[in-house]
């Protein structure tokens, strides 16, 4: 069942569950931390309107550069505004920034430990019909081993909010995955977030598998947990809303209680959540694991909901997967 603690959305699992761009959450949140924070600027790279960095844009027009199609000067003047006591967020297709730009975010913002805040959107095969040049599949992984960086990938429009107003007050360089597509509102604003834990979203009597979810996936995840609960398999489902720095006193006891993972991501298995977890557990406590991601391939160009069942992703790929794993144990 849904964890009673957490105040999460009642209707999950309804027809007409309401649905948001985690875009959109990340939008609202640099608005309210423009009102609180006279510090923060906002940069884009000719994409205001589609990283929803144009509601900061209107309202506070003198601290909104638009660094145009330039992703590389885009970081290294954030870098500059932070040196000088401004929190710098700066946007665009994540296959672009932190992808076209890596070396120079990497040199001027995490050498130096920049207090800039990186917003990769567009994230995963849910950017659909626009194809594999603009479906960021590989961002976690050329981010993540970034030292003293922190890794958010929040799983709907609510907990993206959540997220960025975090980011705001962290110090220090942060990246944040969001997703272009109308993805299920999961959380509420009771859900309680907080930075570097890992949640159990759903929870049953003497689970039989932990499957640790990141992004808007998690609500497949989901599904594929009720339906194995009514087939008398019992499943822990986690919320990894954090990829760095990592819960592993929270995903080695969920572990514990199973001894065996699924992993479910909208990225590369290679570098991403399933690598993470991979990890943690190569080097604590050796269990059986599965992996659900794209497996060393580009998707190409289609709606979101196909691509995802197209590469293995969706709730049915879940189920299969964590009936393998047991079987492993």
């Amino acid at each position: 069942m849904l964890n009673p603690h957490l105040n999460l959305s009642p209707k999950i699992f309804d027809q007409d569950v309401e649905k948001k761009a985690t875009r959109d959450g990340f939008g609202k949140a640099l608005v309210e931390l423009g009102e609180a924070n006279k510090d923060v600027v906002v940069l884009t790279g000719d994409l205001s309107e589609s990283t929803r960095t144009d509601g900061f844009a209107k309202k506070f027009p003198e601290r909104f550069f638009e660094c145009g199609v330039a992703e590389q000067n885009m970081a290294a003047i954030a870098a500059g505004l932070s040196e000088g006591g401004k929190i710098p967020f700066i946007s665009s297709y994540a296959t672009f920034s932190p992808g076209k730009n890596w070396e120079t975010i990497r040199t001027t913002i995490i050498y130096n430990q920049a207090n800039v805040k990186i917003a990769g959107h567009h994230a995963g095969i849910m950017t659909g019909p626009d194809g594999a040049t603009h479906q960021a599949t590989e961002d976690i992984a050329i981010t993540r081993p970034w030292p003293g960086i922190i890794v958010f990938v929040p799983c709907d429009a609510v907990e993206a909010k959540k997220t960025t107003i975090e980011a705001g007050r962290i110090k220090g360089p942060v990246y944040l995955r969001y997703s272009r597509d109308k993805s299920p509102i999961i959380t509420t604003e009771e859900t309680p977030f907080e930075s570097g834990k890992v949640q159990t979203f759903w929870t049953s009597e003497s689970p039989q598998v932990s499957i640790f979810a990141t992004g808007y996936i998690l609500y497949h995840a989901l599904l594929a947990a009720k339906e194995l609960e009514e087939e008398g398999i019992k499943t822990l489902v986690l919320n990894v809303a954090t990829i760095k720095p990592a819960d592993e006193k929270g995903i080695l006891s969920a572990v514990k209680e199973t001894g065996a993972v699924v992993t479910v991501e909208d990225h590369q298995v290679a570098g991403g959540l399933g690598g993470l977890i991979a990890e943690i557990l190569a080097k604590n406590m050796p269990a059986p694991i599965e992996f659900i991601g794209l497996q060393d391939t580009f998707a190409e160009s289609g709606k979101p909901d196909e691509l995802i069942e197209k590469y293995g992703m969706g709730k049915n790929s879940i189920k299969e997967a964590v009936k393998k794993v047991i079987s492993r144990k």
